[in-house]
C-alpha cells in the first residue's frame, strides 16, 4: 500500500494529521550502535510547525516516543518503535470541504481511490506524516557518521543564490528562520513569503542538498541506480514537483567535451558534473540535487471547485498553513536522503558476507 520506505532499512509510517498521532516502525538497524535521541527530537523541532511567523501557526511539540529497538542509548537490533502524539488539531477548520474538493490537493482522487476520506487537515496525505521519516532519517544520519548531508533553501520564487557549491557557507543555514546560507538573500526570502502571506496566496521554492563523504561504489547499475533511489525518495514528499542531480537539465546546453568529468590520478575528478553518481554508481565525489516545491495549494482566496455531487462551488481556504514549504522541508530532505544512503550501503555490505 505504499506505506513502506526502503530495503535493509525499512521505515513503515503510520497516521494522520488529525488522528491521535503519528509514528513508525523501523526495521533493519543493526545492533549495538549509540543513538542519541536528542539530536532526534533536534531534527524534528526543525520541521516542527509553529517555529517561526513565516509557516502554519499550529502548535505541535512534536516530541518523539520510542517504545522498542533502543536499551540503554544503544540499538538492541530489533524493529525500533515510535509515536509523536497529536495535540493541536483544530478539525473544525475543515468541516467546510467534507463533501467538496480542494483543488490541487489529494481530496478528490482519494475520494475516488479508496471511496472515502479523512478530511481533517488531509488525512493521511497531509505533510504531517512526514515528522515519521525526520525520525528514522535523523537515525540514519547517527549510524551513517562520517557521510555528512546538509539541505538548505536555494530559492523562493524568482530570489534565488549564487549556487555555487564552493561558496557556501552550511554554518549559516540554521542561523536564519529560512535556512538559507546566503544570509542576506534569506532576509530577501523572508519579506516575500511574509508578503506572500499577507495576500492569502502561497509561493514555491527549491532545496539544494549536497551528501559528502560517500564510498566508491554504492548503487546498482541498472534498475536501483542510485540516483533513481534519490529520485524516488525525494519525488515522495509532498509538494515535490521536480528533481534533479548533477549538471541536471543545464547539462542539455553543453558539449560533452565541457560536461564530461575528467578523472584524475586518485581516482577525483577534475569537475563533478556528474554529481557524485556514474552508471548509477557513486563515484566518491560529492553528491548534489536540487528539488522544486510547488506553492503550497491552500490559498486564503475563492476558488472554483466542485462538491461530492459534480456541482460547481466557490471554495476559499481555511485553517493554518504553510505560505512557503521549504523552510520546514529542510529536515526532510535531508532524512530521506540518509535513508536512501544508509539502505544502499547496507544491501553493499551484505553482498560482501
Amino acid at each position: 500500500m505504499g506505506n513502506s520506505f526502503g530495503k535493509i532499512f525499512k521505515l513503515t509510517s503510520f497516521g494522520e494529521s488529525h488522528g491521535k498521532g503519528i509514528g513508525g516502525v523501523i526495521d533493519g538497524v543493526p545492533p549495538n550502535l549509540p543513538i542519541d535521541v536528542e539530536d532526534i527530537q533536534n531534527d524534528l523541532q526543525r520541521r516542527k510547525p509553529g517555529q517561526s511567523n513565516i509557516v502554519t501557526q499550529r502548535k505541535e511539540d512534536d516530541s518523539v516516543e520510542f517504545y522498542s529497538g533502543i536499551f540503554e542509548g544503544k540499538t538492541t537490533g530489533t524493529p525500533i518503535g515510535f509515536f509523536i502524539k497529536n495535540k493541536d488539531q483544530k478539525s473544525k477548520d475543515y468541516n467546510h470541504i467534507k463533501d467538496s474538493f480542494r483543488p490541487s490537493h489529494a481530496d478528490f482522487v482519494y475520494e475516488k481511490k479508496y471511496g472515502n476520506r479523512d478530511y481533517r487537515g488531509g488525512g493521511r496525505s497531509s505533510a504531517r506524516e512526514t515528522a515519521s521519516r525526520v525520525v528514522a532519517g535523523s537515525i540514519a544520519k547517527q549510524i551513517l557518521n562520517t557521510v555528512t548531508i546538509k539541505a538548505f533553501v536555494s530559492q523562493v520564487g524568482e530570489i534565488k543564490i549564487n549556487n555555487d557549491l564552493s561558496t557556501i557557507n552550511f554554518d549559516n543555514i540554521e542561523k536564519n528562520i529560512v535556512r538559507c546560507p546566503d544570509t542576506n538573500v534569506a532576509k530577501q526570502m523572508e519579506d516575500l513569503i511574509k508578503s506572500i502571506r499577507k495576500e492569502g496566496d502561497t509561493i514555491g521554492g527549491v532545496i539544494s542538498c549536497v551528501i559528502k563523504g560517500m564510498p566508491v561504489g554504492i548503487g546498482e547499475p541498472v534498475f536501483d541506480k542510485l540516483h533513481a533511489e534519490l529520485g524516488k525518495a525525494m519525488l515522495s514528499i509532498n509538494a515535490v514537483k521536480g528533481f534533479e542531480y548533477g549538471s541536471g537539465f543545464s547539462c542539455v546546453e553543453m558539449k560533452g567535451s565541457e560536461h564530461n568529468d575528467e578523472i584524475n590520478p586518485d581516482g577525483t575528478t577534475s569537475s563533478n558534473f556528474s554529481g557524485g553518481i556514474q552508471g548509477g554508481i557513486s563515484n566518491g565525489m560529492d553528491i548534489y540535487f536540487n528539488l522544486a516545491f510547488k506553492p503550497v495549494a491552500t490559498i486564503m482566496k475563492d476558488q472554483k471547485s466542485i462538491d461530492k455531487k459534480g456541482n460547481t462551488i466557490d471554495l476559499k481556504g481555511k485553517g493554518r498553513h504553510d505560505p512557503c514549504v521549504v523552510p520546514r522541508a529542510v529536515p526532510i530532505v535531508e532524512s530521506m536522503a540518509a535513508m536512501v544512503i544508509l539502505d544502499q550501503i547496507l544491501i553493499n555490505n551484505s553482498k560482501k558476507i
